[in-house]
């Protein structure tokens, strides 16, 4: 396992993107994004998608150079489509007009279909943070991310449709849930898979239906499970509810091969109903008060939602992104694929 400075795997990942004919912004851009979540401890979603991204790239399925378009704009909701670009330049741009929306009217709602991988969901409830605005967030996969059993099923039927919920803290890190509906988001059992590891019992079944705890034998047709039963199995359904109805771009369907995700964001600027100083003084409060809980394990203090990916980011910046050497050759490999060659993105990425 070796370690890599974060601005010189992004300047790696970017010269991979840029050589497979992604413009420069568009390649720093995607860069950016999946280093921030290998950044924060969300491999799943880090670096280990290049190759994927590079694959879906030479399929057609997702087209460098793509925007946003508007296909309803009604005062403070509006409905985009992707046009199947690069889910990290399309959210940028969906977010951007849902801050000016959500200040021009207090709350705002931007739904979006027909997106390559949006990344980490964090990201876009992080980026509404930085504009002093709640958030909340809803994805689905509508197709090729049909990876989950409903509850009592046997066969997968749901995408893993993740929801993020952010609050703001002035002068502080925002209190950020990011969280999958299935027992762990599929990004990590990838990450398992190139690690040589096991994942935790409960968390998969093979395809006859059976509880394992080899992340090969998902990938043989098996199932990822939702979190807590029946409770997790009902919010991945609203979920998929939430976006793929209220886009347009459709809810999870069998029989489709391509990656496409739905995306329902909310944004709320709680200056315009309450006492701005009051607000942010209760918000404190509150933090304050469930953090000072006395930690059952000393060594192991009570973090708020996000604290984890703080404690990470901070740890990741100062140490580097560890990646095993199975992640890392396939980061080479897609480079090469692309006209990169592997002592060049050795040179750019370095090791710490």
């Amino acid at each position: 396992m070796k370690r890599y400075r974060p601005a010189a795997l992004e300047a790696a990942v970017t010269r991979i993107f840029a050589a497979a004919a992604c413009d420069d912004d568009e390649a720093a851009c995607v860069a950016r994004h999946l280093v921030s979540s290998n950044l924060c401890g969300h491999d799943s979603h880090g670096v280990i998608r290049v190759t994927r991204y590079i694959d879906f790239m030479a399929e057609g399925t997702v087209k460098p150079g793509r925007h946003a378009t508007t296909v309803v704009d009604v005062g403070a909701m509006a409905v985009l489509d992707g046009n199947m670009g690069f889910g990290q330049v399309i959210c940028e741009e969906a977010m951007a007009l849902l801050a000016d929306k959500a200040k021009a009217h207090g709350i705002a709602l931007v739904t979006l279909r027909n997106c390559g991988h949006a990344g980490r969901l964090g990201d876009w409830a992080e980026t509404l943070a930085e504009h002093d605005l709640i958030s909340l967030h809803f994805l689905n996969i509508t197709g090729k991310g049909m990876m989950a059993m409903p509850f009592g099923g046997s066969d997968r039927r749901l995408s893993l449709n993740p929801l993020s919920v952010c609050v703001p803290v002035a002068g502080g890190e925002p209190l950020l849930l990011d969280m999958t509906t299935t027992v762990v988001a599929e990004g990590k059992l990838a990450v398992a898979l190139n690690k040589g590891e096991e994942v935790a019992p409960g968390t998969i079944v093979d395809r006859d239906g059976h509880p394992t705890t080899q992340p090969k034998d998902f990938y043989d047709g098996g199932a990822l499970l939702p979190i807590a039963g029946h409770k997790g199995s009902g919010l991945n359904v609203m979920i998929d509810l939430l976006c793929g109805g209220l886009s347009g771009g459709g809810c999870t369907r069998p029989d489709e091969d391509v990656l496409i995700n739905t995306m329902t964001s909310i944004a709320i600027d709680p200056t315009g109903i309450v006492d701005r100083e009051a607000y942010i003084a209760e918000v404190r409060r509150y933090a304050d008060w469930v953090a000072g809980s006395p930690p059952a394990d000393a060594s192991r203090p009570v973090l708020l939602p996000g604290g984890a990916e703080q404690r990470t980011r901070a740890e990741r910046a100062r140490d580097g992104i560890p990646l095993d050497d199975e992640t890392w050759g396939q980061i080479v490999a897609a480079g090469e694929r692309v006209g990169v060659a592997a002592d060049e993105t050795a040179a750019l990425a370095g090791a710490g």
